[in-house]
C-alpha cells in the first residue's frame, strides 16, 4: 500500500525558514510527478510547488525566489524548502504525488494528511 508521509511542519517566526519532507512509503517502480498544495483557513487548496516531466521544477508566484523543491530519489523522498516565511504562508500543506507501481504502468496518485504550518509575526 502506497501511503505518503509528510513531517517538518510547526510554528515559526516570520523571516525564518522552514523544511518540509514527504516520503512515498510502499512499493513503487518509480515516481512520476511529486509537488506542495497548501490550503489557508477560508481558502482553496493551492500549487505551492511541483516538478514537471522532464524533471523542472514549477513554483508559485507567492513562494518564487525564496523556495527550493527538491528530491532524494534513493529515498523517494521530496523535501520543500522555504525562506523567509511570511504570516500569509500560514496553511496546511499538502504533499502530492503520482507514481507507477509496476513495470505493467499501474499508476496510483494520492494525498498526504497534511502538515500545518504557522508563521507568527
Amino acid at each position: 500500500q502506497v501511503q505518503l508521509v509528510e513531517s517538518g511542519g510547526g510554528l515559526v517566526q516570520a523571516g525564518r525558514s522552514l523544511r518540509l519532507s514527504c516520503v512515498v512509503s510502499g512499493s513503487i517502480f518509480s515516481i512520476d510527478d511529486m509537488g506542495w498544495y497548501r490550503q489557508a483557513p477560508g481558502k482553496q487548496r493551492e500549487l505551492v510547488a511541483e516538478t514537471e516531466k522532464g524533471g523542472r521544477m514549477k513554483y508559485a508566484d507567492s513562494v518564487k525566489g525564496r523556495s527550493t523543491l527538491f528530491r532524494d530519489s534513493a529515498k523517494n523522498a521530496m523535501f520543500l524548502e522555504v525562506d523567509s516565511l511570511k504570516p500569509e504562508d500560514t496553511a496546511v500543506y499538502y504533499c502530492y504525488a503520482g507514481v507507477t507501481l509496476d513495470e505493467v504502468g499501474t499508476t496510483w496518485s494520492g494525498w498526504g494528511q497534511g502538515t500545518q504550518v504557522t508563521v507568527s509575526s
